[in-house]
């Protein structure tokens, strides 16, 4: 049957630059452990497994700088290596508790496979997941974008010179870990601007993301809403994201990841075990947190997390079959209604964070792998499609110059500025101004090696103060003494630098240790922050 419509699935796989080599159990470091263990490796096998029986998963995946940085660093290699053979260490403890508890015994056999496909998979790859991801790539089955280098909120950064170097950044990391140049680039946040325009033509970005309300509210027409894409006057491709197919997979409250039979994510044994039990897995500072073992469903709305009863992974991939075809079903009616109104297909964009998938909603890989089959299975009009080959396959887009916009809470930049973090941008502002200041006095100069890391290092953490994910952590109250930490400290070694520098006085050993604790980007070059050159 042929198609009445297409699906695009964008997934923005990112996590801020976290890395601690000086400490072997460093709390925030769980998070990219638990992202890597729930929701990377699903996804990859996944991916794997339908490529290998011939369905192409046709999905875009957009890795973030940050994240690709992680993934390629071998210390934190090692460490997710111990952190998956602990909790395989604790399962089989785990087992041994729950032989009385046919229920528990089950949900706890289930982990002991996540765990050992997840030491597997990383086996295979020698704990690089990039190596998977490229391959898929290279055989067409999946695209894969970039975003700015360090997840910056671009319409908040007041420098010219520092839009450019987060994605003129971006485009260079892009290149050394993919081996070709991106196409496609992922606002952070979704937040866009028309001055980012031609910023991104000049990076060489063929398209963007953007919220729905974008093109919606845009000055001009858009004459098929979000259910097409458009191109801004100069050039640039723009897909809008779909409300309605977000919402139904991103929401707890109205989608499927509040079902009753799906994992309860706030209830863990970590918390629940008995403290000396489990204090051989917890950090070196004995503080109780997650350990990735949560043993417990939904259950209800509102029931207390002490009433959750046990989770039945049976039960849950139940339910993923149910939701995919309530998913499908629902695209299905959305491209007829489309197709009887206007003669023609609808591209139905939905872009997810893809954390989402497996980390917060456990079953959410098993339901974007049920989904693909399903179009395959029961011959549906549908067909999931990446972004070049949509661009260069369709009919010139009509012109369109989106509104200012972003996926934030209220659509704009409120939860990136507001009353909990808006005293941040002070210390960012001024260390960029003084990144690009530093980069112009010394553009053109011979300048000495010792003097030329120093600046180098000075516009990584020039970058990784801008990063969007401290002013989040802030506005959410989560990790937030943590987060503004990060932040003063990226901001001070900036100008720390930069002063040590002007003044010849740098401090070697220090310096040291800074390159090789945010050692993202390294061919980095310090003129990447310089003003363009007006003649």
């Amino acid at each position: 049957m042929s198609s009445r419509g297409s699906l695009m699935f964008l997934l923005h796989a990112h996590l801020p630059y976290v890395n601690h080599p000086q400490d072997s159990s460093f709390l925030e470091e769980n998070w990219f452990f638990e992202a890597v263990v729930e929701t990377y490796v699903p996804l990859i096998s996944a991916l794997e497994r339908l490529s290998a029986e011939g369905i192409r998963p046709g999905v875009t995946i957009s890795i973030s700088p940050t994240l690709g940085a992680m993934l390629e660093n071998e210390a934190l290699e090692n460490k997710l290596q111990l952190y998956v053979e602990s909790r395989l260490e604790l399962i089989e403890k785990e087992l041994t508790r729950a032989q009385g508890d046919p229920a528990l015994l089950r949900t706890v056999r289930f982990y002991q496979k996540l765990y050992e496909d997840a030491a597997v998979l990383m086996h295979r790859y020698s704990g690089d997941l990039i190596t998977p991801l490229k391959a898929l790539q290279h055989a067409g089955q999946i695209e894969i974008i970039t975003t700015a280098a360090t997840h910056a909120v671009l319409p908040l950064l007041s420098r010219p010179e520092a839009v450019r170097a987060q994605l003129a950044v971006a485009a260079d990391d892009y290149m050394d870990r993919f081996n070709r140049k991106p196409a496609g680039f992922w606002l952070p946040e979704c937040a866009y601007e028309p001055r980012l325009n031609s910023y991104l033509k000049l990076s060489g970005f063929n398209y963007i993301f953007t919220e729905s309300h974008s093109v919606d509210l845009s000055a001009s027409s858009a004459p098929s809403g979000v259910y097409s894409p458009y191109l801004t006057p100069n050039g640039v491709g723009v897909f809008a994201r779909d409300a309605a197919s977000s919402r139904e997979v991103w929401s707890s409250k109205f989608g499927y990841p509040g079902d009753p039979a799906y994992r309860e994510f706030y209830r863990d044994l970590g918390y629940d075990g008995d403290y000396e039990y489990i204090r051989p897995y917890l950090g070196s500072d004995g503080v109780r947190r997650p350990l990735g073992l949560k043993y417990h469903r939904i259950t209800g709305a509102g029931t207390d997390l002490a009433a959750k009863q046990y989770y039945d992974p049976e039960a849950a991939m139940a339910r993923v079959e149910a939701h995919a075809s309530d998913f499908l079903a629902r695209r299905m009616k959305q491209t007829e209604d489309f197709y009887a109104a206007r003669g023609t297909g609808p591209l139905i964009v939905s872009c997810y964070d893809a954390e989402l998938f497996g980390h917060w909603w456990f079953e959410g890989p098993a339901f974007l792998e049920k989904v693909i089959r399903k179009i395959r299975q029961e011959r549906l009009p549908l067909q999931f499609v990446m972004p070049s080959e949509y661009l260069n396959s369709c009919q010139e887009p009509p012109e369109l110059m989106p509104g200012v916009s972003s996926w934030g809470e209220n659509g704009y930049f409120d939860p990136w500025v507001n009353e909990t973090n808006d005293f941040i941008y002070p210390a960012v502002y001024s260390a960029t101004d003084k990144m690009i200041e530093t980069a112009n006095r010394f553009r053109n100069q011979d300048v000495p090696s010792l003097s030329a890391r120093a600046l180098n290092q000075a516009a990584r953490e020039t970058l990784l103060a801008q990063s969007s994910d401290w002013a989040f952590l802030l506005y959410i109250g989560s990790h937030a003494e943590y987060a503004k930490s990060r932040l003063e400290d990226h901001a001070s070694n900036a100008v720390r630098l930069l002063a040590e520098v002007i003044e010849k006085k740098i401090d070697e050993p220090a310096l040291a240790e800074l390159e090789q604790k945010n050692s993202v980007f390294p061919r980095l070059d310090f003129r990447v922050f310089a003003s363009v050159s007006k003649f």
